[in-house]
């Protein structure tokens, strides 16, 4: 008999998008708002806030994307859903609150 046929899937497809451990898209945000309080900064105070800011979210970051690092999309696409659909049977088919033509 013959073999199955194998297709090598490159891991790089597989892997999320992380960048120094977090997500890419809250480090690279959590980084954007240290960097507005740190040149905003008027005292030495408000660079050390800026500097804790940024090491307590990336070390939060971190800890979320070790758990899941799809984490962030998975949460993203829950808070697009609808809290109800209704039930629907053919392509024509009225959704419930529509005013019907008076005729």
């Amino acid at each position: 008999m013959d073999e199955p046929r194998r297709i090598l899937i490159h891991r790089s497809l597989n892997r999320a998008t992380l960048i120094l451990g977090g997500d890419r898209d809250l480090v690279l945000g959590s980084m954007l708002i240290a960097a507005m309080i740190a040149f905003t900064a008027s005292s030495w105070v408000q660079l050390v806030i800026a500097g804790a800011f940024w090491l307590f979210t990336h070390s939060m970051l971190v800890e979320m994307a070790k758990h899941d690092p799809f984490m962030f999309p998975i949460i993203m696409r829950h808070i697009r859903y609808k809290p109800f659909y209704p039930a629907q049977t053919g392509m024509h088919a009225q959704l419930p609150n529509t005013p019907k033509w008076k005729g």
